[in-house]
């Protein structure tokens, strides 16, 4: 598979790179954060929020709307899955990372989407980015046998559990959490959390 960076011409169609932020100090704090074997992601980190850069995105990014900083850290090398928000999200990657990243113009009006359009970009390190809201996305991947530190910066209590049961038909069977639609591959267990299983084609891996 072409790997690109996001520096790349290519990538300008799924997001953008942000030039004018100081990710110092909070790249240095997420050293401390977990890098466990598997993935964990932690929508809320009270010690990021906390962090000059957090007002300044909540700015600048959002226009003032409340946000949620947190983090996607571990080690993967898979898809396994795609979703996508009603909103931009920002990344920061701590280390070098791997984002496979699809449009969601190309979901089918089943709601599959066919695995072979995906595409890969490496984030370096210290790199921060807006990953569009119509920008099909899902955990980062492994550039090295380190794992990866990824923070994500999304509106206030995007990701955390709906209130409400929503009927599974049409797009509502893809709303997996808030501000959250899922479409799952068969050869992972989304399907016994409730996800709507429509990846058609290869779980891509990039190992």
């Amino acid at each position: 598979m072409i790997i690109r960076n996001v520096n790349d011409k290519e990538f300008k169609k799924y997001g953008q790179v942000l030039k004018n932020y100081d990710c110092t100090e909070i790249i240095e704090k997420m050293k401390s954060t977990p890098l466990p074997e598997d993935v964990i992601y932690e929508p809320s980190i009270k010690e990021l929020e906390e962090l000059a850069i957090a007002k300044e995105l909540q700015d600048r990014e959002y226009g003032e709307l409340p946000i949620q900083i947190g983090y996607c850290n571990g080690n993967n090398y898979m898809l396994n899955a795609v979703e996508y928000h009603r909103s931009s999200e920002i990344n920061i990657a701590a280390t070098d990372l791997i984002l496979l990243i699809g449009s969601q113009q190309d979901i089918e009006d089943d709601y599959s989407y066919d695995t072979s359009k995906i595409e890969a970009f490496k984030v370096p390190a210290g790199t921060a980015i807006e990953v569009y809201a119509t920008t099909l996305h899902y955990a980062p991947c492994n550039v090295n046998e380190e794992g990866f530190r990824c923070v994500v910066v999304l509106p206030r209590d995007t990701n955390s559990p709906l209130e409400n049961k929503v009927e599974k038909s049409g797009e509502d069977a893809l709303l997996f959490a808030r501000n959250k639609w899922l479409i799952g591959h068969k050869d992972t267990d989304l399907g016994d959390q409730g996800a709507f299983i429509g990846l058609v084609g290869e779980n891509i891996s990039i190992k």
